[in-house]
């Protein structure tokens, strides 16, 4: 599966250093958007092939983004936290998104595992 992929998060710093840790394991990072409204507008300009969505974008629901995401723009779509999926994992199940990786455990390989597992990624 190809891997172009769009970052959807509220922190500048994050995004940087995602789009980083990304590229440098082989994962072209096609853009980044700070809210809901603009990962639309970009996802449907750049069709990513997989879409990772923070859970909180600064007073918007990273699950409602998802959602609608999914709804717009042919995607697989990967949410992300700081929070463990613990936290969120019955609304996370309820999602189309196709699963959930901590922040702490972003990496290529992480989003290929969940990918070619189809859920939650294995800790790393």
């Amino acid at each position: 599966m190809s891997m172009r992929c769009l970052l959807v998060d509220d922190s500048i710093r994050f995004l940087q250093a995602a789009r980083s840790l990304l590229e440098r394991d082989g994962i072209p990072v096609v853009g980044v958007a700070l809210s809901g409204s603009e990962a639309l507008v970009r996802a449907r300009e750049l069709t990513p092939d997989v879409v990772l969505v923070d859970l909180g974008l600064d007073g918007e629901s990273g699950f409602d983004v998802a959602a609608e995401l999914a709804r717009s723009v042919s995607c697989v779509i990967v949410l992300i936290s700081t929070h463990a999926l613990e936290d969120f994992e019955e609304l996370i199940a309820a999602n189309p998104a196709r699963g959930f990786l901590p922040k702490s455990a972003l990496s290529a390989r992480a989003i290929r595992e969940l990918l070619d597992g189809g859920g939650e990624a294995p800790a790393t």
